[in-house]
């Protein structure tokens, strides 16, 4: 038994006007094309395959590559704000070995901003600074960074109004003014200090928060190990509207004073509430 495929075009009567042939093929070819335009929709089971794709692929990135954070102080201001809501870059301080040569790892750098356990309590995250890298001396004088000998241009850093604290702004000193400080840390910096500098261990970082005045840091607390640091935040994907317990108090509007206690006010403006919600200049901005 043959088979033969069904062609259109060739099964149209046959007509004696050349033009009439003609316009009956290009009925036939139109007609063709339009029964293959139609839409396939997936089925359940490919949605479901897709979704559990995609979930696959998230649950990689968080656990391997990403981890969000949320800032809950103020000891980043001005670079973070209480609110804030960090992705972290998980893998940019990748093991050495031969994949540092073939991933674009690299080494913890004067000026990052990192995220790591916290030494005296590893289930903590704390994000900070790294103003000290290994083999480095460090120094704080009248609270100005000295980094081996040198003062450090921080552009990032902002000194608000806080009490006179001489063991934050002369540091290291040798009298321990501040019950804040770690024991196990005054003991240890004291065999670290040389000629009026810390330095820096092998695998160790000295990290400084941007608020340098409310910040517990490295100052109180010691080294960060290389072990501990967990990467480096890239982008503040979200921020919300959250007060800072160190901002000053806001001067009420002129408006606002001239208004008498039986005026309506804006305060149930639901466009307003939206806005004020959150911080939506700071939404994908770029760390640094």
């Amino acid at each position: 038994m043959s088979e033969s495929l069904h062609n259109p075009v060739a099964s149209l009567p046959v007509s004696s006007d050349p033009d009439q042939a003609e316009a009956l093929r290009d009925s036939a070819a139109t007609k063709s094309v339009a029964t293959v335009r139609h839409f396939i929709y997936p089925s359940l089971l490919e949605t479901v395959r897709s979704l559990l794709t995609i979930l696959v692929v998230a649950l990689f990135a968080l656990t391997f590559i990403l981890q969000p954070f949320r800032i809950p102080s103020e000891s980043m201001e001005r670079t973070l704000l209480v609110g804030d809501f960090l992705l972290v870059n998980k893998t940019i301080y990748g093991p050495s070995g031969i994949w540092s040569h073939l991933l674009p790892y690299r080494h913890v750098q004067h000026g990052d901003i990192i995220v790591f356990h916290f030494p005296l309590d590893p289930p903590e995250h704390i994000v900070k600074r790294v103003v000290g890298i290994p083999g480095d001396r460090i120094h704080l004088r009248d609270g100005v960074l000295y980094r081996n000998g040198q003062a450090v241009t921080e552009p990032y850093v902002v000194y608000e109004s806080a009490w006179a604290d001489s063991f934050r702004d002369q540091f290291p000193t040798s009298i321990y003014t501040d019950p804040g400080v770690d024991t196990h840390w005054w003991l240890q910096m004291r065999a670290d200090i040389s000629n009026g500098d810390v330095i820096v261990p092998a695998g160790q970082y000295f990290v400084m928060g941007d608020n340098r005045n409310h910040s517990r840091d490295s100052r109180y607390w010691g080294f960060v190990p290389r072990s501990a640091i967990v990467g480096r935040p890239f982008i503040i994907y979200f921020s919300l509207r959250q007060p800072s317990t160190t901002d000053l108090p806001e001067i009420p509007h002129v408006s606002a004073l001239n208004n008498s206690g039986d005026k309506l006010g804006q305060d149930n403006d639901a466009i307003n509430k939206v806005m004020d919600f959150a911080r939506w200049n700071r939404i994908l901005r770029i760390v640094r």
